[in-house]
């Protein structure tokens, strides 16, 4: 279980509201003040995706100890992060890969013409508000102290970064059969990698036979198992089901019967354990 004290608090609740902005009716992280329109504005040569060391892998047939070397976050920077900046990111050799967390009508009005190429990765909802947690936790700017109780009420009322999951997982699914977009599952990786790798090296364009594909799904596999190990929280938030260490009973029927109303009209639906 993580820690629950009430000593954990924030040290005023105006200070971490403080943090966040409000832009077209969702709440975003100070840093992407000012910037929306030229994100909105920026242009796109080649595809963009919104993964990081598997889609870099598989791209780029790069080996997982070289990954594990280099500072990932300078190959796939985040295009509404402060550096290295939207000058920077324009002027990258092509093909680009870059992140992004922000909701689908937010990306560059480029993508939405079809000039680049998305993966979207979704993750089930109790497991992703866990990871969430620790790493407010573990982020300077953003000094989260509360409750993992507090942060999941956050997490149901929209009060955290990005606006609703629900809105923004839903939102992507409903462009899953654009011929840019790949929506891929997290639970996946870990049911049958090769089947997802195969997707992905399709999407991308990347050309391989049965034994190239078989050795890229093997240094993808070994790619996840480094990230689960090297994990320094006192949790391995990448496993799916870690939510079952975390959430009390009562919070697991509160977050069912949310989930349940925020997704009724879905058809979406996700692998809380395996």
């Amino acid at each position: 279980m993580l820690a629950e004290s009430e000593a954990d608090t924030p040290s005023t609740p105006i200070e971490f509201e403080s943090k966040y902005f409000e832009f077209d009716g969702v709440r975003l992280p100070p840093f992407c003040r000012g910037k929306m329109e030229d994100i909105s504005n920026f242009s796109l040569r080649s595809r963009t995706s919104l993964l990081q060391e598997v889609v870099f892998l598989v791209s780029q047939g790069a080996d997982p100890d070289e990954i594990g070397l280099m500072n990932i976050d300078e190959q796939l920077p985040v295009i509404e992060y402060p550096q290295p900046g939207l000058d920077v990111i324009q002027e990258l050799t092509s093909p680009r890969l870059i992140k992004s967390h922000l909701p689908y009508r937010f990306l560059p009005t480029a993508m939405h013409n079809g000039e680049a190429k998305v993966i979207y990765m979704a993750r089930n909802p109790k497991d992703l508000v866990v990871s969430y947690y620790q790493f407010h936790r573990s982020l300077r700017t953003m000094s989260y102290r509360g409750t993992f109780q507090e942060f999941c009420r956050r997490f149901m009322n929209d009060k955290l970064a990005y606006g609703s999951w629900f809105e923004h997982v839903q939102e992507f699914w409903e462009h899953r059969l654009d011929s840019n977009v790949l929506f891929l599952k997290y639970e996946d990786m870990f049911k049958n990698l090769g089947t997802m790798v195969e997707h992905l090296a399709r999407f991308l364009g990347v050309s391989c036979d049965k034994t190239q594909l078989e050795v890229l799904v093997e240094n993808c596999n070994q790619l996840i198992e480094q990230c689960c190990k090297s994990e320094a929280l006192s949790i391995s938030s990448c496993r799916v089901g870690v939510w079952r260490d975390v959430f009390t009973v009562s919070m697991n029927e509160t977050f069912d019967a949310y989930y349940r109303q925020k997704m009724a009209k879905s058809d979406l639906s996700f692998d809380f354990c395996l």
